[in-house]
Formats: structure tokens, sequence, C-alpha cells
């Protein structure tokens, strides 16, 4: 009885959701999680967003990071339920799911990548291409890889900024009130990092794919 049940729940909450939209999703997930995996984690570039407000607080005040992330998610998410609506967060359900799959997914192999903890300026630029890439697939598709997508969708729904300038205000101010405990020479990359990204995701939503297919197809007559 409980498993019909939960069968009609799922079916009926991603009724509107299609393999064509999950594909985009998936591709996502494994583009950024590979960077943050192989990049952010080996080489310590850290992080803005709800992130880097996770690591500023354990810090600061000395609590779990499993149980601040949780509580600033769920926050952000229901931010982004009150403005954005329901069908953004059934799609986040499954790219929050997709994430978390390849994170798990890449730490049964060592990291793909050499070292590049002797290069941080080529570390920040390849891993804010990673991000910018597959969160902005995922964002294109309607929904978040995280709490930091949500937060950042709502300001810019908010205050009808570009995306791209959400993202960078709440990444500037949480890397900024880092520089409370990061030395700034440690953190600059993180800047750099988010700079790139940003305005990559910003790029990636907003790309018209069909007008650049028929610019590229030839001209009929």
């Amino acid at each position: 009885m409980l498993k019909k049940w939960f069968s009609v729940f799922i079916s009926r909450m991603f009724s509107d959701l299609s393999w064509k939209m999950f594909i985009p999703i998936f591709i996502g997930a494994g583009i950024c999680t590979f960077g943050i995996h192989n990049i952010h984690q080996q080489t310590g570039i850290t992080e803005g967003g709800v992130i880097g407000l996770m690591l500023l607080i354990e810090h600061w005040l000395g609590s779990s990071p499993a149980a601040i992330t949780p509580i600033l998610d769920i926050s952000c998410y229901l931010l982004a339920f009150r403005y954005l609506g329901g069908r953004f967060i059934r799609v986040s359900i499954l790219s929050t799911l997709s994430m978390s799959l390849f994170y798990k997914f890449w730490e049964l192999f060592p990291p793909m990548l050499p070292d590049l903890s002797d290069y941080p300026l080529l570390c920040a630029v390849l891993g804010g291409i990673f991000v910018g890439v597959g969160v902005g697939l995922i964002i294109r598709q309607g929904g978040s890889s995280g709490g930091d997508d949500a937060l950042a969708l709502t300001i810019s729904h908010l205050t009808h900024w570009r995306l791209s300038r959400a993202y960078l205000f709440t990444d500037f101010v949480v890397l900024g009130l880092s520089l409370t405990y990061i030395p700034l020479a440690r953190i600059i990359f993180s800047f750099i990092t988010v700079s790139i990204s940003s305005p990559l995701i910003d790029f990636i939503q907003n790309f018209d794919w069909q007008k650049f297919i028929r610019r590229l197809s030839p001209q009929q007559r």
C-alpha cells in the first residue's frame, strides 16, 4: 500500500518534467561536480555563497557543517518557493539528487586531473569554467544545484538584476566576510573563480541555441 502511494506521489509530483529536461541537468551536474572534486577540493579554493557562509559560521561559532548546511539550504529553498514556485523546487530536487550522485561517483576514483596546487591562477580559471558551465546547464532547465543558486535566482527575481550580478553579490559578500579568517593572498583566487563562473552561468542560461544553429546552417534561398 505504502509503495503504491509513493509511486503515485512521485508520478504526480514530476508529471510535467520530461527526460529531455533531465538530460542537460544530469550532464550539468556531472560537469560541475567534476570540477569541484578535481580542482576546488584538491587545491583548497574556498567558495562563496552558501558553502562559504557555512565555512564562515563553522570557523567563528564552531558549529558542525552537518547541521549548518541543511539549515542554510532549506532556508534558501523556502525563500525560492515563495517567489519562484513549486515547479522550481521539483526541478531542483532532481538536480540536487544528480549533484549528490555525481559527488559520490567521483569520490570512487582518485583525482583525474594532475595536481595543480602550484598553479592557483589556472585552478581558479578552470574551476570557474567547470562550475559555470555545469550550473548554467542546470539553471537553464529551471532548477538549481543547491541553496546558492536558489538564493541568487530569488535575488535576481526580486531586484530584476541579471543573474550574474546576483551571484556576484552573494559570493563577494561571503568572500569579503571570509577575509576575517582567510588571508587575502589565498582568497583572491576564489574571487577570480566566481568572477568567471557567474557571468558564464548567466550566458548559458540565456544563450539562444536555436538562433546559433540557424546562423551556422546554410542560408535557404
